[in-house]
């Protein structure tokens, strides 16, 4: 299948919603930092959390949004300060922010493929299984022993890292309550994802599971990111979805212009 190479390249290369041409001056906010000598993935994460600002005021357990792409010159700060916005105006409660740093995002992000187009952009795919295997077996560990937590788990990502959020919640849902992907990948390994979804999901329980999931303009995302909606659409398997399709954004502006509604849908009971 003939893709629109332009469009490829941007996809891949950008590592959250910015892409090399628009430069975003978001506050660093105060958070705290802790690096982990990872095992699956064979090789040190730096990980960044953000508290609400009453964490230390209160007793309260929390929910954590993990994020990949969570470095600081990442999406970390731009993500952390939309939810220190959202819990003071009262319209999500309070969550901690987990920021996963890249090291070698494309490989952590994709799952295995041998489509040649794939491999031109992408090299060393397959690496997702590990880097849930980093996430479930590492660090939430580790944030559950250093941070007050509940049960509750979410996760948000674009692009590549939409890809893995969507993945993931096919191969392995329990992992996470709550799922945010914009613009997701869903081209990569010629569709697979798409193309397999009931097969993939037919014995999945998603009771109490929610997926929020956005596309853009770009024709090789939302063609896709339509075509799950249909298959959504036809699936009874106990999953609370929304997708909005997003037909006026690109793809780097489709983060930060669908952030608040979906975490604010997202968090709602």
């Amino acid at each position: 299948m003939k893709k629109n190479i332009l469009y490829l390249l941007i996809i891949i290369l950008t590592a959250s919603c910015i892409n090399t041409s628009t430069v975003y001056d978001d506050p660093i906010p105060e958070h705290d930092s802790l690096k982990i000598d990872s095992k699956f993935t064979n090789d040190e994460r730096v990980i960044n959390i953000w508290t609400p600002p009453n964490y230390d005021t209160t007793t309260d357990s929390l929910t954590v949004l993990y994020m990949p792409d969570g470095g600081i010159k990442e999406d970390f700060p731009h993500i952390a300060n939309t939810l220190d916005t959202l819990i003071k105006q009262h319209k999500i409660p309070n969550v901690i922010l987990v920021g996963i740093e890249n090291t070698e995002r494309r490989r952590d992000l994709s799952g295995p493929s041998k489509v040649a187009y794939d491999l031109e952009f992408i090299p060393n795919p397959g690496g997702a299984d590990n880097f849930r295997k980093f996430i479930k077996n590492e660090l939430v560990p580790e944030i559950n022993k250093k941070y007050r937590t509940t049960n509750k788990k979410a996760i948000i990502g674009e692009s590549l890292a939409g890809l893995f959020v969507v993945e993931t919640s096919i191969l392995e849902p329990d992992m996470f309550d709550y799922y945010i992907a914009m613009d997701p990948s869903l081209w990569f390994n010629e569709s697979y994802l798409v193309k397999n979804y009931e097969d993939l999901t037919k014995e999945n329980n998603y009771v109490n599971k929610k997926l929020w999931y956005a596309g853009s303009s770009v024709t090789d995302i939302s063609t896709y990111t339509n075509q799950l909606e249909q298959q959504l659409k036809g699936i009874e398997n106990g999953l609370t979805w929304k997708y909005e399709d997003e037909p006026n954004e690109k793809h780097n502006t489709i983060f930060r212009a669908t952030k608040e509604k979906a975490l604010i849908w997202t968090f709602s009971e």
